[in-house]
């Protein structure tokens, strides 16, 4: 993964386009993009397109990098740090099976 991250950075890096990621633009970018990935299942659950779905979600996923490079920090320690909170939140012996929100355990 950390190969595809710096190629990511490159790609950034060689068009100087680093002066137009801040969070806000980033959050906009991501917020857009997802809805672009939601809109593919809109009234078509089961018949998407699935390389188009696949684009989107890239999408989504380098502009998650992006912002993460804007704010300083490392991917790997804040998707650790909410998992070890998810794992509080939703314990196994309740929250297996169950769709329920943590404060509906």
């Amino acid at each position: 993964m950390k190969d595809t991250i710096n190629r990511i950075r490159k790609f950034r890096n060689d068009r100087d386009w680093s002066q137009f990621h801040t969070p806000a633009n980033l959050s906009k970018a991501i917020s857009i993009e997802a809805g672009e990935l939601l809109e593919e299942f809109l009234w078509n659950e089961e018949n998407y397109d699935k390389e188009h779905v696949l684009e989107e979600l890239a999408d989504v996923m380098v502009y998650c990098i992006h912002m993460a490079d804007s704010l300083g920090v490392e991917l790997e320690e804040i998707i650790n740090s909410k998992m070890d909170k998810n794992e509080k939140k939703y314990p196994v012996e309740k929250a297996k099976g169950n769709s329920k929100k943590y404060t509906q355990l």
